[in-house]
């Protein structure tokens, strides 16, 4: 799991999966640049229509959640590294 966080394309994962993995963090980082062309590219590689939904509808949730969170200042609880509670 820590490779994949680390590098989900050098993690050797299928690919499949990390053009999954390519999708959603181009969702979560610059939605506007998401195109009919990249649903279609994960088609490509077999994934449904259903599947890319879902994954739209996670990786906006996490982010509705991570702002909400942030916007009101909550803390992250104390078993989580100190670089990640900085927000580094």
């Amino acid at each position: 799991m820590k490779a994949v966080a680390a590098d989900h394309r050098g993690a050797g994962l299928p690919a499949p999966q990390v053009a999954m993995l390519d999708f959603v963090e181009g969702v979560s980082a610059v939605p506007q640049r998401s195109s009919a062309a990249k649903v279609e590219g994960l088609r490509g590689h077999g994934w449904s229509d259903a599947a890319i939904l879902d994954m739209v509808q996670v990786a906006a949730y996490f982010a509705y959640v991570n702002r909400m969170a942030d916007g009101l200042g909550v803390e992250l609880e104390s078993f989580w590294p100190e670089e990640i509670r900085r927000g580094g």
